[in-house]
């Protein structure tokens, strides 16, 4: 029986040996080399556009022709008129808009100089989320259960874990930020095809095309910062992390 509680427990081990083995790599190697690449990425020219306007893309919705009104010289037809207006719910200070059955050219492009940076940019931010997942379960396996006194390592542990949580946090808000700009740019490009006599539309289009790019570099630079951050943090407080209790080593599991 003890042999058979013996294979039990080493085999209960084995997760946690592994998750350790590779925590250890991720913070000692895998860490600093991926700030360097992104640092690397940041010089990109992709990233690096001074004139926006290379940034900005078509948008291929043609302005319809004016329909003309005849003039209402009778003032009983005006008046009809301005009834059938209000029982439509459309109102005196409401501009009905153009009834968008298909687009002229087929599909609404998305701008796709933008898309293909986002398809860059996701995988780094997946990446980072994942490694802190594997960090942070890492810092948790290792603090010790609860007693009086000597503590010291067990709070920098905790702080720890709440760092690579911010992070992890963080990071997803990212994402957030991409899936909320194609929703904002859906309804920009809905209101052209029903306004397209309105400029100001078109405008505000470009504008968060432009708000976009540079949020993407933004964010480039924030996931090397959050690696450099990590990388020295944990360093700095390797020893305290591994063996926050000197006189209870057997307690850290």
């Amino acid at each position: 029986e003890n042999g058979v509680s013996r294979y039990y427990s080493f085999e209960c081990h084995i997760p946690t040996i592994l998750l350790v083995s590779q925590a250890e790599n991720l913070v000692a190697s895998f860490f600093p080399n991926k700030l360097l690449e992104l640092d690397h990425f940041l010089k990109d020219p992709i990233l690096n556009i001074c004139d926006l306007k290379e940034i900005h893309s078509e948008i291929n919705l043609t302005v319809p022709d004016p329909i003309l009104l005849s003039n209402l010289h009778d003032g009983l037809e005006a008046q009809s008129a301005k009834k059938r207006k209000m029982e439509d719910g459309t109102g005196e200070d409401k501009v009905a808009g153009t009834k968008v059955f298909i687009m002229p050219s087929g599909m609404m492009k998305s701008n796709t100089k933008l898309v293909d940076l986002i398809e860059k940019v996701k995988p780094e931010i997946r990446t980072l989320i994942e490694k802190c997942n594997t960090v942070k379960m890492w810092v948790q396996l290792l603090i010790p259960r609860i007693e009086d006194g000597n503590n010291f390592g067990v709070s920098i542990q905790e702080e720890t874990v709440a760092e690579l949580r911010t992070v992890e946090g963080e990071a997803a808000s990212y994402l957030d930020q991409i899936s909320g700009y194609y929703i904002t740019r859906a309804k920009l490009v809905s209101k052209i095809a029903k306004y397209p006599h309105v400029e100001d539309y078109r405008r505000t289009v470009t504008e968060i095309d432009e708000k976009k790019y540079i949020s993407l570099k933004v964010i480039v630079s924030e996931l090397r910062n959050q690696y450099v951050t990590l990388h020295d943090m944990i360093l700095k407080n390797i020893d305290k992390i591994k063996k926050p209790r000197s006189s209870n080593a057997e307690a850290l599991y």
